[in-house]
């Protein structure tokens, strides 16, 4: 199957480069870039050297249509809703990473983003990208929604017991700590390597627009609204995230029980790990293990003095909060091994 990158010189275009390039099953014909086009592909993305010889072009809508039978919108955010209608009518497989699908009410984006979304009709259309949640619905769309990074890992490590229903759904933090490739490729003051080498920088502490995807997955979850405050903070890591996440529980519940209830709603989840050790350096889910994989590895610890679960999760940003979620999306919607060019495993030390 011949695939396409629309915007393929960012961070996350280069991920997804990498992957496609070692997946069996597709060939990368098409890679675009407004700013580099023209130039080879090696030249932005060095690790790729000697993998390809593509290049990047202009993007050509019609180009795209004739070239691929899928393509990957790696687009700013705001852009893909102007671009992604005239790939559907064309019927050509659309997996989006930008933030343009992820919310069904178009109302949402005017309070979250600040813009009125133009075409709402392909809102319900969307499936939300996040496999260990809407499988069923990827494997049947056209078109499909990656989630927000700081999103994924946040719905994952909440998802279980949100569904239990044992929870306060009223009092939910979760606090994100995530690394500088989550900023982009383009370069900003706070991007700088002496404003941001050793920080722990609070940067969005309410407000945070990736809290409407949280709230809209856990609501459908528990059938009922579900209130979330999140807080990010940009931390001293190139890629990774950390969510820590403060449930408070309406019954006491023991850790044998918090096994059962994750490992029963992640049974077979191929890159769903649990992290809960007692001894050694990584007995809690740490971003630095999951690097350049497409894991989430979760994990939790009960405060029976505050009735209080905290729940913890570690991706990468780049590729379960990205790319890798994207890869594992086509991988289901064409029927093929999940895990098809993403069993690379993580590197120690990094």
């Amino acid at each position: 199957m011949n695939v396409g990158i629309y915007g393929a010189s960012g961070y996350v275009g280069g991920e997804l480069l990498r992957l496609l390039l070692q997946h069996t099953k597709v060939t990368v014909a098409v890679v675009t870039s407004k700013t580099y086009a023209g130039e080879c592909v090696h030249r932005v993305h060095p690790n790729l050297r000697g993998q390809t010889s593509l290049r990047f072009e202009e993007p050509n809508a019609s180009d795209i249509t004739q070239k691929c039978d899928l393509i990957f919108m790696a687009a700013p955010h705001g852009t893909s809703s102007n671009i992604v209608p005239g790939f559907h009518k064309a019927g050509i497989k659309i997996i989006d990473l930008s933030a343009d699908f992820r919310l069904k009410n178009p109302e949402d984006y005017t309070k979250w983003y600040n813009w009125n979304h133009k075409h709402p009709e392909l809102l319900k259309e969307a499936a939300y990208g996040l496999p260990e949640l809407h499988r069923e619905e990827i494997k049947r769309a056209n078109l499909v929604a990656c989630p927000g990074c700081m999103a994924a890992g946040a719905i994952l490590a909440l998802a279980p017991i949100i569904h239990s229903g044992n929870i306060e759904e009223d009092r939910i933090v979760v606090d994100t700590k995530v690394g500088s490739s989550g900023a982009g490729a383009k370069a900003s003051i706070s991007s700088h390597h002496s404003e941001h080498y050793s920080t722990v920088r609070p940067y969005k502490p309410v407000g945070h627009r990736h809290t409407a995807e949280i709230e809209q997955e856990l609501s459908a979850l528990a059938k009922g609204k579900v209130s979330v405050s999140m807080s990010a903070h940009a931390v001293n890591m190139v890629r990774g995230i950390l969510s820590t996440c403060h449930v408070f529980l309406t019954e006491p519940i023991t850790l044998s029980e918090v096994w059962k209830v994750y490992r029963e709603f992640y049974k077979g989840e191929p890159f769903i790990r649990f992290v809960r050790d007692r001894k050694g350096v990584f007995r809690y889910p740490d971003p630095k293990v999951v690097v350049g994989t497409n894991y989430c590895d979760i994990g939790f610890e009960v405060d029976d003095r505050a009735n209080r679960l905290v729940l913890l999760s570690a991706i990468d940003n780049l590729m379960k909060g990205a790319a890798g979620t994207g890869v594992q999306d086509m991988n289901i919607m064409m029927g093929w091994d999940e895990g098809e060019g993403l069993k690379s495993l993580g590197l120690h030390p990094v």
